[in-house]
């Protein structure tokens, strides 16, 4: 991946989604901003391609983790590359098969939880769904993107390594040793969001972990002419 190359990709998308749309109503063009393929995906004749909407939202949800105010805002090329690196790993991982194949309905009960450790990343429902909506991205489109990214961590869970179910010893070391959001409060008052907190910092590793060790299969091309 071409530092030079990937400069030139993230300043044209800057330059096309750094401003909201006027009316939530309104649902913008999309268009393909990245080709790639891997083993996992089937290879070259099997290319996936990652549209400018659904990753301006995902580099929101990285800018709105790392603090950003506003949901609508701009975002930064780090927060584009972030985006890009988890789109690609979770696309793999969810093409990997599991024995046996989960039910439609645990996918669907983790893509919950997923749902909720976002939200508390990025501030709560509402800025999540204001994100969503900055880019016209629609229920169906966010249920499918949860989807994806509950599938990518239950392979990881149940293959690679445990990751949904933390003990309670482990938390309370967690709570009591490490920088969190919660410090200074009581165990028993903030469980249940330490939990979820917890759940997502090692999700997040887990997945920028399998990214570092498969990216060199993975064939990027970015489409910006």
């Amino acid at each position: 991946m071409s530092p030079r190359l990937f400069l030139v990709f993230s300043s044209l998308l800057l330059s096309l989604v750094s401003v909201a749309p006027a009316r939530a109503e309104a649902v913008p063009l999309d268009r393909a901003l990245v080709r790639f393929h891997a083993p996992e995906t089937g290879g070259p004749k099997a290319p996936q391609f990652i549209f400018e909407r659904e990753l301006s939202f995902e580099a929101r949800i990285e800018a709105l983790t790392e603090g950003g105010s506003a949901a609508s805002g701009p975002f930064l090329d780090r927060h584009v590359r972030a985006a890009l690196e988890r789109r690609i790993a979770e696309e793999l991982l969810s093409r990997l098969p599991m024995d046996p194949e989960p039910h439609p309905s645990s996918i669907a009960n983790l893509a919950e939880l997923v749902r909720e450790v976002i939200e508390q990343r990025v501030g709560g429902r509402d800025k999540l769904i204001a994100a969503a909506a900055a880019e016209g991205i629609d229920s169906g489109e966010l249920d499918g993107i949860l989807r994806r990214k509950a599938r990518a961590t239950l392979y990881l869970d149940r293959m690679v390594t445990p990751l949904l179910d933390p003990l309670e010893a482990e938390l309370r070391e967690v709570h009591r040793s490490a920088a969190t959001p919660f410090r200074g409060r009581r165990f028993s008052q903030i469980k249940d969001d330490l939990r979820r907190w917890y759940v997502g910092q090692r999700i997040s590793a887990a997945v920028a972990s399998f990214y570092q060790n498969a990216r060199s299969r993975v064939q990027v091309t970015f489409l910006t002419k």
